[in-house]
This record gives structure tokens, sequence and C-alpha cells, in this order.
């Protein structure tokens, strides 16, 4: 009879780390880091969305969020336009607004959306879609991608605490739990 043999699977990590690049909210330099790789149609990145903003809410300045594009453009028609326009609309001032409300409105990603979800959060709308169209942040996209990639992201949301990958369900109470014990 042979012995058994096991096969150690490194936990993944982020190959990017955080920096200025990043979309944070929260000291950058605060004693615990979640990062998410996200997709703006993904229905469990929409389920995820109110969980990671209740506990930034529990946490406060003891928590640095970052989110990073990860659009899974072949299942979701919609997402690799909503993540150029929630960076157009970083390069307006306003990623988090568009961000909250790509996730707030889900279900309505299709470019005439985007335009009209824009002009809600104050952009300008005709720019960012024309920057949209012309892919002037698919290669910001793309970065995002790639590093995700890299770091073994597969799915999303894809969640990263202090550059480990959280590999929980990510409900309030075991992100809350991970993000406090690893933030210790």
């Amino acid at each position: 009879m042979k012995p058994e043999t096991s096969i150690a699977i490194p936990k993944a990590n982020l190959t990017l780390p955080l920096a200025g690049r990043d979309h944070i909210q929260g000291p950058i330099d605060a004693p615990v880091s979640l990062v998410e790789y996200g997709d703006y149609q993904c229905q469990y990145c929409g389920a995820a969305y109110p969980i990671i903003k209740a506990v930034q809410k529990e946490l406060g300045k003891k928590l640095c969020f970052a989110f990073r594009n990860f659009p899974l453009s072949n299942m979701h028609p919609y997402a690799e336009h909503a993540a150029e326009a929630a960076e157009g609309a970083a390069a307006q001032g306003r990623f988090w607004e568009m961000h909250d409300i790509l996730f707030d409105n889900q279900e309505s990603l299709d470019d005439e959306s985007l335009a009209e979800l824009a002009a809600t959060v104050g952009l300008d709308a005709p720019r960012l879609m024309s920057e949209v169209l012309a892919g002037a942040h698919r290669e910001r996209v793309r970065e995002d991608f790639r590093s995700g990639v890299r770091g073994g992201v597969n799915g999303t949301p894809t969640l990263f605490i202090n550059g480990v990958r959280f590999d929980a369900v990510p409900t309030a109470e075991a992100l809350l739990e991970a993000l406090t014990e690893r933030g210790s």
C-alpha cells in the first residue's frame, strides 16, 4: 500500500499591492485592508456590496477598502462598459458615487442606462459615454483584471484581507471576524 501524499495548495495572494492607483476608502495605512475584485453586473458582487458597506461602517478608520475591476464579460455583457464608466467617473472625481449607483442599479447597465446613472450622480454624462465608447479607460480596467488573474482571482467577488485571499462566503459575520482577526 502506498502512503498518502498531500499536496499543499498555497493561499492566493494579492500580487499588486495597494497604492495610489487604487480607488480606496479609509486610510491606506489602516491596520487592515480589504481589496475586492468585482464585476458590477455580478449578482454575487451585488449581494456582497451591502455587506462590505456594513463592515466599513463597523470598522471605520481601522479599514482600508479598495475596489478593482474584474468584469466577467463572457457572462455579463454590460460589465466591461460599467467598469469603464466607473473609471470615467474617477477621471471626473466621482468614482465612489458611480460605483455605488452601479451596484444599486445592476439590472440597468446598458449604455443608455449608464449615461442616465452618470447624470444622476452629477457627471458630465456625454463626456463619460464618449470615453466609454472610445475605450479611453479600457486599459485601466484590463490592468485590474490582469492583476487579479495573477493573484488567483477566478470569479467575483474575490476578496483579499491584508493581501491574502478570503475564501469563505462573504457574510457580514465571517468577513467582520476575519478582518478583526487579521487587523489585530
